[in-house]
């Protein structure tokens, strides 16, 4: 290869090689709510690290007296719920930099996603507020603590042992690259992904003590991933045939009655 001779060739070298914080995937378009550029990943993990940290802050202080909202539960959620969108996007940027845009925070994942949270956050300061004796119920919350980490951890290991096979969305055509992958925590699970993010949410209610919101979210992330599970894998048999027939046949996906 030739030295560039002049000070343009060099500049539209360094162009074509486009810059090393730019998330562009390659085969999905971002949705575009979001602008897709470093100012807007930098300025969402910000806003993320500022909210981990006062989640942090709360929950290891065991809450404050003043406010009477600052509890360590509310804490544990807002660090959780912070550190799941801020893992999402770091790990495909680490792992999976071909599919990385600013849409990997899952923040612009459907207005039902954010109205559960919001469901879980207006029943805890409801019910804390109306009747604080029903949130003094310190095992339920450890339960749950102890539930959110394991499926965030879960998650976040499958999402790096499949590496660049590996995709937020369900892949319907099959890159020359997309091998099926059965080792490591595959081989406990056929989508540990989606295991992991069912019992951390779980665990986040359980956490916050919300009755009403943790059977709504059993239910309703029972039936979207029973749903999205038939979808994807209807699409791997015909990736991967007679592989996949058996590899189902011998792993489970460790979601309660989805075999």
């Amino acid at each position: 290869m030739t030295e560039p001779d002049s000070f343009d060739q060099r500049l539209r070298q360094r162009v074509n090689r486009g810059h090393p914080l730019d998330t562009v995937p390659v085969d999905l378009e971002p949705h575009g709510n979001i602008p897709n550029t470093p100012l807007a990943a930098s300025t969402i993990s910000f806003v993320l690290g500022a909210v981990f940290s006062l989640g942090t802050v709360l929950f290891l202080s065991g809450g404050l007296v003043y406010p009477w909202w600052a509890t360590y539960q509310l804490g544990f959620f807002l660090a959780a719920w912070s550190a799941f969108h801020w893992g999402e996007f770091a790990v495909t940027a680490g792992w999976n930099r071909d599919k990385c845009s600013v849409d990997s925070f899952l923040l612009d994942n459907g207005v039902t996603y954010h109205i559960a949270n919001g469901s879980a956050l207006v029943e805890y300061l409801i019910t804390l507020y109306l009747k604080p004796s029903s949130k003094t119920f310190p095992y339920v919350s450890q339960i749950g603590i102890i539930l959110a980490l394991s499926g965030q951890i879960l998650r976040t290991a499958a999402m790096i042992h499949a590496s660049t096979n590996f995709s937020h969305s369900v892949a319907f055509r099959k890159r020359e690259s997309h091998k099926l992958v059965t080792n490591g925590v595959y081989s406990w699970s056929r989508h540990p992904s989606y295991a992991g993010f069912f019992y951390w949410a779980l665990g986040t209610q359980l956490a916050l003590q919300n009755t009403i919101c943790f059977v709504g979210f059993a239910v309703t992330l029972w039936r979207f991933f029973s749903r999205r599970i038939r979808a994807e894998e209807r699409a791997l048999v015909q990736f991967f045939g007679e592989d996949y027939h058996t590899y189902r046949r011998r792993v489970g996906t460790r979601i309660p009655f989805i075999p």
